[in-house]
């Protein structure tokens, strides 16, 4: 006699009713539906398809509300809670949530999943039959990943980040793309589950594609002079900075590079948009009445 085992889908027979919901059988086994675990209107007798899972209490029960995620399956859930030393806990709607251990995480804790984030997984049982949850491996992306065309370098691909290596970021695409990104080619390293964004620099052989973080230089150069702008904005239009300034003020006050720099406020000053006098930069029209202050 085969006992129920949570984490799987189950076709029961509807036993008999209680006042807090059903029992259901195979014939063998008995386990409890939960009115709130009920979709629509059930009857004794009849045939039903239930998720199995523990409660709280470690009481087998069923649900009616099939979770994409099982054992043998895997599906994208979110995290909910990151528990320090402990693991993360994601929702794959249940009444309680799964725990993925920290041993199956990054080392470092840092780039661990945060509430919001999303991991591609699946259901284990371990000794005691209590479930957990399983990252999905390199192999089972593979199995899951479609091949990308040539045509679509230069073109902007986002996904979730599904490993973490020292030499760089894996995440699969949306259009379920296997992209990875060189550490050369991030600015920071992301999150395990966290929403990525970024352009294809090359197509593989295999149909994988190699991705950056790292805007092109036109692109960033357009950033650079938002910055530069929003803070000229917070002075009341003006700045005792300039192209002489340190680079330890530009990256200080602009968190960028003097050469980033010199290039957004010369695009600026070609545009008309801000002018410069005496060490100061100021938009064009908002000349403060007083010059060479250092006053920050």
């Amino acid at each position: 006699m085969a006992e129920f085992l949570p984490g799987t889908v189950q076709d029961l027979t509807v036993d008999s009713e209680m006042p807090y919901g059903y029992f259901l059988t195979d014939g063998d086994n008995r386990v409890l539906l939960h009115k709130s675990e009920i979709t629509g209107e059930i009857q004794e007798g009849e045939e039903v398809k239930v998720f199995l899972f523990h409660d709280k209490e470690f009481r087998l029960n069923a649900t009616m509300n099939i979770p994409k995620v099982q054992v043998g399956k895997y599906a994208w859930a979110e995290v909910v809670d990151n528990k320090r030393g402990l693991g993360v806990f994601v929702n794959i709607g249940l009444p309680k949530d799964i725990l993925i251990s920290g041993d199956d995480l990054p080392i470092v804790e840092s780039v661990w999943p945060q509430a919001g984030d999303k991991v591609l997984l699946t259901l284990k049982l371990d000794k005691q039959n209590r479930i957990y949850g399983k990252l999905a491996t390199e192999n089972i992306i593979l199995q899951l990943s479609r091949k990308a065309d040539p045509q679509m370098l230069k073109a902007k691909v986002q996904g979730h980040v599904y490993r973490t290596v020292k030499v760089g970021t894996l995440f699969l695409s949306e259009q379920g793309y296997r992209c990875f990104v060189h550490e050369s080619e991030r600015q920071q390293e992301p999150r395990l589950g966290q929403l990525v964004e970024g352009r294809v620099i090359g197509v593989k052989e295999d149909g994988s594609l190699n991705v950056s973080f790292v805007p092109l230089k036109q692109d960033k150069m357009e950033d650079d002079t938002e910055v530069i702008l929003e803070f000229l904005n917070r002075r009341s239009g003006a700045m005792p900075y300039g192209d002489k300034s340190s680079p330890e003020e530009i990256k200080d006050k602009f968190n960028m590079s003097k050469a980033s720099f010199k290039r957004a406020l010369g695009a600026l000053m070609k545009q008309g948009t801000v002018q410069q006098e005496e060490g100061w930069t100021y938009i064009a029209g908002k000349k403060p009445s007083f010059l060479g202050s250092e006053n920050q």
